[in-house]
């Protein structure tokens, strides 16, 4: 995913940074009087990300999404209001996915190695055991006494299907707050955005062409909206002539084929999030059948093929 701008009025500056959050690049733009304000208003957003990863990074032992792991099937968990939202909505995404999404992914054995040592597939029992930690209807949720439980224990959620698209959202609702006028946040492709650039023109965003991923096939505007996109290019096994995605299917513990990439349109990055990775699980078919049951949400799917499926909305320049 690429964006693109173009000459600025000398009314407004456009100011970049990229920096690591979150275990990815984020790339943050916004659109400000001068220089100095708009880096203040970077470093704004910046703290914001760090605050949300310090709640939610499953590595940080002292995170309360750390507390719920450790204390699972022993006893729920208070949590602040925010996280536990954040759990309420992962879960609507998992029973509209049909499980396809589904935080308690974090608990798969980790059986399917991705970085060239596999020489066989797991067995069919590695493959049963590795998911039985696994479905978010186990997570239990006490909105009275706000609380998370685990019903057993070895089971684990994590946020990293949702929690960068999450993060976009919220540093880019503090800017607004703050009356920023314009901006994108870029986190490894998951992007939000708002108003428009100096130039008074729309965002663009780069799809890229599904034979040659370094060039651009289109550039579509994004305005007063989000971007995320999942792609398994580089990230892959093969086994008996077959390619399989990094991504796992929660449901199955089996590693995906048949997509190459997924790009989600909607209103908000941590929706885009995830459903760009519940395409990835459900195929070309389930996935696009279900963004056409979605209003204001669209869908470009790139397959195993390189040919490439999108949703009734999307219009190519």
């Amino acid at each position: 995913m690429v964006l693109i701008g173009h000459a600025q009025e000398l009314k407004y500056v456009t100011v970049q940074r990229s920096v690591n959050l979150m275990g990815d690049k984020f790339d943050i733009t916004v659109v400000a009087d001068n220089e100095e304000i708009g880096y203040i208003n970077i470093e704004e957003a910046v703290s914001e990300i760090k605050r949300i990863e310090k709640l939610i990074s499953s590595w940080d032992e002292e995170s309360e999404t750390s507390k719920i792991n450790k204390n699972a099937g022993i006893k729920p968990v208070k949590v602040s209001v925010e996280l536990f939202k954040l759990i309420e909505r992962a879960n609507q995404i998992s029973e509209i996915t049909n499980g396809a999404f589904d935080i308690t992914f974090a608990g798969l054995d980790k059986i399917w190695k991705f970085d060239g040592s596999m020489k066989y597939k797991p067995s069919k029992e590695e493959i049963k055991q590795s998911v039985s930690k696994v479905g978010y209807k186990k997570i239990i949720l006490n909105e009275e006494d706000r609380t998370v439980f685990l019903q057993f224990k070895g089971m684990k959620i994590g946020l990293g299907g949702i929690a960068k698209g999450y993060a976009a959202d919220k540093a880019k609702e503090l800017l607004v707050g703050k009356q920023v006028s314009a901006g994108v946040i870029n986190a490894s492709g998951d992007l939000t955005t708002w108003g428009t650039k100096a130039t008074g023109e729309k965002w663009l965003i780069g799809i890229a062409n599904p034979l040659s991923k370094d060039k651009i096939f289109s550039w579509l505007p994004v305005l007063e909206s989000s971007v995320a996109t999942s792609e398994s290019y580089d990230k892959f096994i093969t086994f008996d002539g077959k390619k399989y995605s990094h991504i796992l299917d929660p449901r199955t513990g089996n590693p995906i084929s048949g997509i190459n990439s997924v790009s989600v349109f909607s209103k908000t990055a941590e929706w885009s999030d995830a459903l760009a990775t519940a395409i990835f699980v459900l195929g070309v078919d389930s996935g696009m059948a279900l963004i056409n049951q979605l209003k204001g949400t669209e869908a470009i799917i790139v397959d195993s093929n390189n040919k490439m499926h999108k949703s009734s909305g999307i219009l190519f320049n």
